[in-house]
């Protein structure tokens, strides 16, 4: 069945037809309409994913995998911040669609004949969500409520929902547990936290199987350094790539568990595979448990660099929390997960790729290349 599927993706994408392109208003034929038997989640045979945000950093790395492992992976992405670049090299193994999940009919359309959803499109960052917190909640909060109902009423079997540890916020405990009270500091924090609660509250009403991963810090391949909104170890390696200075938003003393990509994509497969019982309504944090100063951030990257990078001190942002890290007791014992890649070799992994910038979708150019 999964060949046969590959095949008629492959047929659309060679032929006269585009990839499929949804947008709201436009019409979802049967023509491009791919329907597979229903499974349970993540069976060891092929199952039918769905990858919201797939074109995205990390649900581009997500799609690969599961590419890699034999599944049909459909994914939707309306490139608010996502590369189709970031999936050229996957583009006859999967289906594409463009289209909005703030759009209800496109959620239905997505979900027909999926066995399982990664949900990680999202309008991130929390500078932005200060300037348009509308914006952050409408794309974070409303179109994940969009989704689920979809996902309801296509007996969807399980919703890998991708939260974010921000909605801890200023939270004194280290490390932070998953029962540690959430005190977002931003509209961004809120609304994941909003999408995250609706996701296990679905799950514990029985309408749907639904778990909740909160992300720590993630960095890697394909995250851009040139967005207004990009992360610190994308901005810190470009720095180091132009000869600049890396900007450090308080004294350099805050900690943060920075989580190499791949990590956070064994998360979302375990999650995906883990019992019902005991992985269902459950939210789990990612992370590599360990806290890292930004200081100490900048020495490694001149140590993976081979290049002094010199920084320079501003005064914190609004919403900046002063310190994270995750505690992985349930994430171990939930799904078995344990942090495969240290933040030393991510560092290497991610330097190697920046340093390249010749590969479409697989390397970064000095002059542009979209964000995530």
């Amino acid at each position: 069945m999964l060949q046969w599927h590959l095949s008629l993706i492959r047929g659309i994408r060679r032929g006269a037809a585009p990839a499929l392109q949804l947008r709201s208003g436009e019409a979802f034929t049967a023509a491009n309409h791919i329907q597979l038997p229903k499974k349970g989640p993540m069976l060891a045979t092929a199952s039918q994913c769905l990858v919201t945000g797939g074109a995205g950093f990390i649900g581009s790395h997500l799609t690969q995998r599961l590419v890699a492992l034999g599944h049909a992976v459909r994914v939707v992405d309306n490139l608010s911040t996502g590369d189709e670049a970031n999936l050229a090299h996957l583009a006859d193994r999967l289906q594409f669609v463009l289209g909005d999940l703030c759009d209800a009919e496109v959620c239905r359309r997505v979900v027909a004949g999926v066995d399982v959803v990664f949900h990680l499109a999202a309008l991130p960052s929390v500078p932005r969500s200060l300037k348009d917190p509308w914006a952050s909640h409408d794309s974070n909060a409303n179109a994940t409520m969009r989704l689920l109902e979809a996902c309801r009423e296509a007996k969807v079997s399980r919703v890998v929902y991708s939260s974010s540890s921000s909605v801890y916020g200023d939270t004194p405990v280290l490390p932070k547990g998953e029962a540690v009270e959430p005190l977002p500091r931003s509209p961004y924090a809120a609304s994941k936290l909003a999408g995250e609660q609706y996701v296990l509250a679905f799950a514990r009403a029985g309408l749907i199987e639904g778990v909740a991963l909160r992300y720590f810090n993630v960095f890697g391949p394909r995250q851009s350094p040139h967005s207004a909104y990009a992360a610190v170890i994308p901005k810190f390696f470009q720095a180091a790539l132009v000869g600049g200075e890396a900007v450090v938003y308080g004294d350099g003393h805050q900690t943060r568990d920075f989580t190499y990509v791949d990590n956070v994509v064994d998360a979302n497969i375990l999650a995906a595979t883990a019992a019902g019982a005991t992985a269902s309504g459950t939210v789990v944090n990612v992370g590599a448990g360990a806290k890292t100063t930004l200081l100490r951030l900048i020495g490694m990257i001149g140590s993976v660099t081979g290049r002094e990078l010199r920084y320079v001190c501003q005064p914190p942002r609004p919403g900046d929390v002063r310190d994270s890290l995750a505690s992985l007791e349930r994430a171990e014992r939930v799904l078995g997960y344990r942090p495969g890649v240290s933040l030393e070799e991510g560092l290497r992994r991610t330097w190697a790729w920046m340093a390249d910038g010749s590969t479409t979708g697989a390397g970064l150019s000095l002059g542009s290349a979209r964000s995530d």
